[in-house]
């Protein structure tokens, strides 16, 4: 059977308001989780967020849930570049922070590999072993980047 479901977690020395604006605005997810352009992003459940993945394709990803300052998820369609994140073509990728003294803690689940068809060319950067590690990388650059703010 395969691997369905990646998990990251971190603390990070910030509030949860610095934490959940750095997460949720445009004007930062370009830094931790793109090329470093503003993202356009419509919070609201329904809305679209794009991630601008360069050589690896742009994503319209479908944002499930906003719950601020404690939960934000959103589709992403990280086989099929271009097109809009469905239930179908997409994994769930579901942020959940929570205070902790004077740090945040910032969890990050992604779920839905075992169903999702990937083409096999896409596969090396939309699969499970690619987002696992991308993951670790990712969560560390938003850690860095929210602390430094």
């Amino acid at each position: 059977m395969p691997q369905d479901s990646i998990s990251r977690e971190i603390a990070i020395s910030a509030p949860i308001d610095r934490v959940w604006s750095v997460l949720t605005s445009g004007e930062h997810i370009g830094v931790w989780f793109g090329q470093g352009q503003p993202t356009s992003i419509d919070l609201r459940p329904g809305g679209v967020m794009i991630l601008d993945h360069g050589e690896y394709g742009t994503f319209h990803t479908r944002i499930e849930t906003v719950e601020p300052p404690h939960r934000f998820a959103y589709r992403w369609a990280s086989a099929h570049p271009g097109e809009l994140a469905t239930d179908d073509n997409s994994t769930l990728v579901e942020f959940t922070l929570t205070s902790d003294g004077e740090k945040t803690r910032l969890s990050v689940v992604e779920t839905g590999f075992a169903t999702l068809q990937i083409p096999p060319e896409r596969e090396p950067t939309a699969g499970y072993e690619s987002h696992s590690s991308g993951w670790t990388e990712v969560v560390a650059t938003l850690a860095k980047y929210a602390e430094q703010r």
